[in-house]
């Protein structure tokens, strides 16, 4: 998997920050200088960024920060929509930003290359899945049961006698 890149905070990160604060307060927290920092680390990434990652950004700065606090803001962060998770084949979490483009990845089985495809490649096939529709294995017994019901001569009675 690449690694994110980091740039400069952006606009929209200051606009998190004030969303961040007003959930934190909400939840009898405050913001304080390792939340702020957790943000600034995420509204500068670019891709994906484990917990891990979050955490040894932070703890350049902060050294006492524990990996819990990193949890709890991205937690909250993705509850305020600004950031999303996703697990891959390792099952390790990964936060990107929801101002970036949803994808898919492709993980080859040999190597393990980790492929991003856009979501326009698979639309055909989500379209066609979407066009699987049919009768499951116990309604089609149902149906089976009452048309040998409802048809005579075989072998059972539409009287039920």
């Amino acid at each position: 998997m690449q690694s994110p890149a980091y740039d400069t905070v952006t606009p929209t990160s200051m606009v998190a920050a004030a969303e961040l604060r007003m959930a934190l307060k909400d939840r009898g927290l405050r913001m304080t200088p390792q939340r702020q920092l957790i943000l600034d680390v995420v509204g500068a990434m670019h891709g994906h960024i484990s917990v891990d990652q979050v955490h040894q950004q932070v703890i350049r700065q902060f050294p006492d920060v524990h990996i819990t606090t990193v949890y709890r803001t991205l937690e909250v962060l993705e509850e305020l929509g600004i950031v999303r998770h996703t697990h891959f084949h390792d099952g390790v979490a990964q936060y990107q930003r929801t101002d970036e483009a949803a994808h898919q990845h492709m993980v080859c089985t040999v190597c393990q290359a980790d492929i991003e495809l856009d979501l326009e490649i698979l639309k055909p096939l989500a379209d066609e899945i979407c066009r699987l529709v049919g009768v499951c294995r116990d309604c089609q017994r149902v149906r089976e049961h009452a048309n040998a019901v409802q048809t005579p001569g075989r072998g059972v009675s539409q009287t039920g006698r």
